[in-house]
């Protein structure tokens, strides 16, 4: 009777064991083979094509711009304790150099969600080379906004344009209100 006991634990031991194993395994994407950059780079090229078009002041920052990161969905959402998640892209000179995710986290009295996209202009070398090299970037409140969420029309002054960063934040869709990028958090990814 102990052995058939001992050999019902090893067989039940060893499914659940290549159970737990393909569940892992399954969840371990590396990125290679999938498609999650091209997509990335046609909602990157869409978000940016929409900006051009309302909002044609853009297109002068863009210029003067060293570099470009490009969110084309933040999605947020809060219940008291909110949070909100995308994923873009890093361009300089037009292409794509690097991907990144955005993540943010706030607490505090608010309800709803909300969908946007947001561009920052690095307006510096100096802003470009040290947003690229730290391992993760946090938006704070010394960001300059050029165009908000109830902004039509692009807002940039010759006093706006010596800011290292500047940031659009449009397109928004949803009922939550004030969309801010304090406390956003972007860290380089492998789609």
């Amino acid at each position: 009777m102990s052995s058939s006991f001992s050999s019902r634990m090893t067989r039940r031991g060893f499914a659940l064991g290549a159970l737990a194993g393909a569940g892992v395994t399954a969840a371990c994407g590396n990125g290679i083979g999938n498609s999650n950059a091209s997509k990335i780079d046609a909602r990157v090229d869409a978000t940016l094509s929409q900006m051009y078009s309302q909002y044609p002041g853009a297109v002068t920052l863009a210029e003067k711009s060293t570099g470009m990161l490009i969110m084309p969905l933040v999605t947020e959402a809060g219940f008291f304790v909110g949070g909100a998640f995308g994923r873009g892209a890093l361009r300089i000179d037009g292409v794509t150099v690097d991907y990144y995710s955005t993540v943010k986290g706030n607490a505090g009295l608010q309800i709803g969600a909300q969908q946007y996209a947001h561009v920052l202009f690095f307006m510096t070398q100096d802003a470009l080379s040290n947003f690229r090299r730290s391992s993760g970037w946090a938006a704070g409140a010394d960001l300059e906004y050029v165009l908000r969420d109830e902004g039509n029309s692009l807002a940039a002054d010759t006093n706006t344009l010596n800011a290292p960063i500047l940031a659009a934040v449009f397109a928004q869709a949803g009922l939550r209100l004030g969309a801010t990028l304090e406390g956003t958090k972007y860290t380089r990814i492998i789609p």
